[in-house]
């Protein structure tokens, strides 16, 4: 019901399915129904997938966030049509951009992998004030922001000489990429990852045993038998 509750997976998992624009129809700016700001979070998202989009090659006209209220019905019918006619030109997707379409989809699936990363490297610019200035928005979110954020992407790696078997990284992990037993150093499925740093807040501190990487190759994965932990026992006797 509110246009702030549209996530950006939303929106770049329609485009994953193939369609050719995604249009988002909001409240005016400053009359959300529910909170003062719900649309103008909608806002902040479409730009700074729009840039997502630049940086990936997916022509950013494709997407368009419009402000109006529910009994416009004839500004929305003529927004939309009016975009329709604007993808038209543009053409198909992937098309339009004269690139391989599957080439394309396999980008925005890399970005749709990464969307937890994304909101929380983004996360303090998402929720900040927004300015009611219209000719500062298109500096919330630069290119050269995306560009940092795709280059410092960390990876996620569970040291074997600190990692206890505990469990508590695995059951958190939200896309079950951690691989684990009992008596086993767990080890992280890197194509499963989604960065989204579950497992190195997790891990408790007195292990430490989830380390954040970034612009370093991830370990090689250790075999089966080094993974086993012995465990001494305790001498109980007097």
């Amino acid at each position: 019901m509110c246009s702030g509750r549209v996530d950006l997976s939303f929106v770049i998992k329609a485009f994953l399915n193939g369609n050719d624009a995604v249009y988002i129809a909001a409240c005016k700016l400053d009359e959300c129904n529910y909170i003062t700001s719900g649309n103008y979070h909608a806002l902040k998202m479409v730009i700074l997938c729009k840039r997502i989009m630049e940086h990936i090659g997916l022509n950013p006209n494709r997407l368009k966030i419009n402000f109006m209220s529910a009994s416009e019905g004839n500004k929305f019918a003529e927004t939309v049509d009016s975009f329709i006619k604007e993808i038209k030109d543009i053409g198909p997707f992937g098309k339009g951009e004269g690139v391989d379409e599957a080439l394309l989809k396999d980008k925005v699936k890399e970005i749709y992998k990464l969307i937890p990363y994304i909101k929380i490297a983004m996360r303090e610019k998402l929720h900040a004030p927004i300015s009611r200035n219209r000719e500062e928005w298109d500096k919330i979110f630069t290119i050269q922001d995306v560009e940092t954020l795709f280059r410092e992407v960390p990876s996620y790696w569970i040291d074997p000489e600190k990692c206890q078997a505990c469990g508590t990284c695995l059951r958190r992990c939200p896309e079950d990429a951690i691989i684990g037993g009992k008596n086993l150093v767990h080890i992280i499925d890197q194509q499963k990852c989604i960065k989204c740093g579950t497992c190195f807040e997790a891990c408790p501190p007195k292990f430490g045993a989830v380390t954040k990487l970034l612009g370093t190759t991830v370990p090689a994965v250790i075999s089966e038998e080094k993974r086993v932990i012995n465990r001494k026992s305790k001498d109980t006797k007097d």
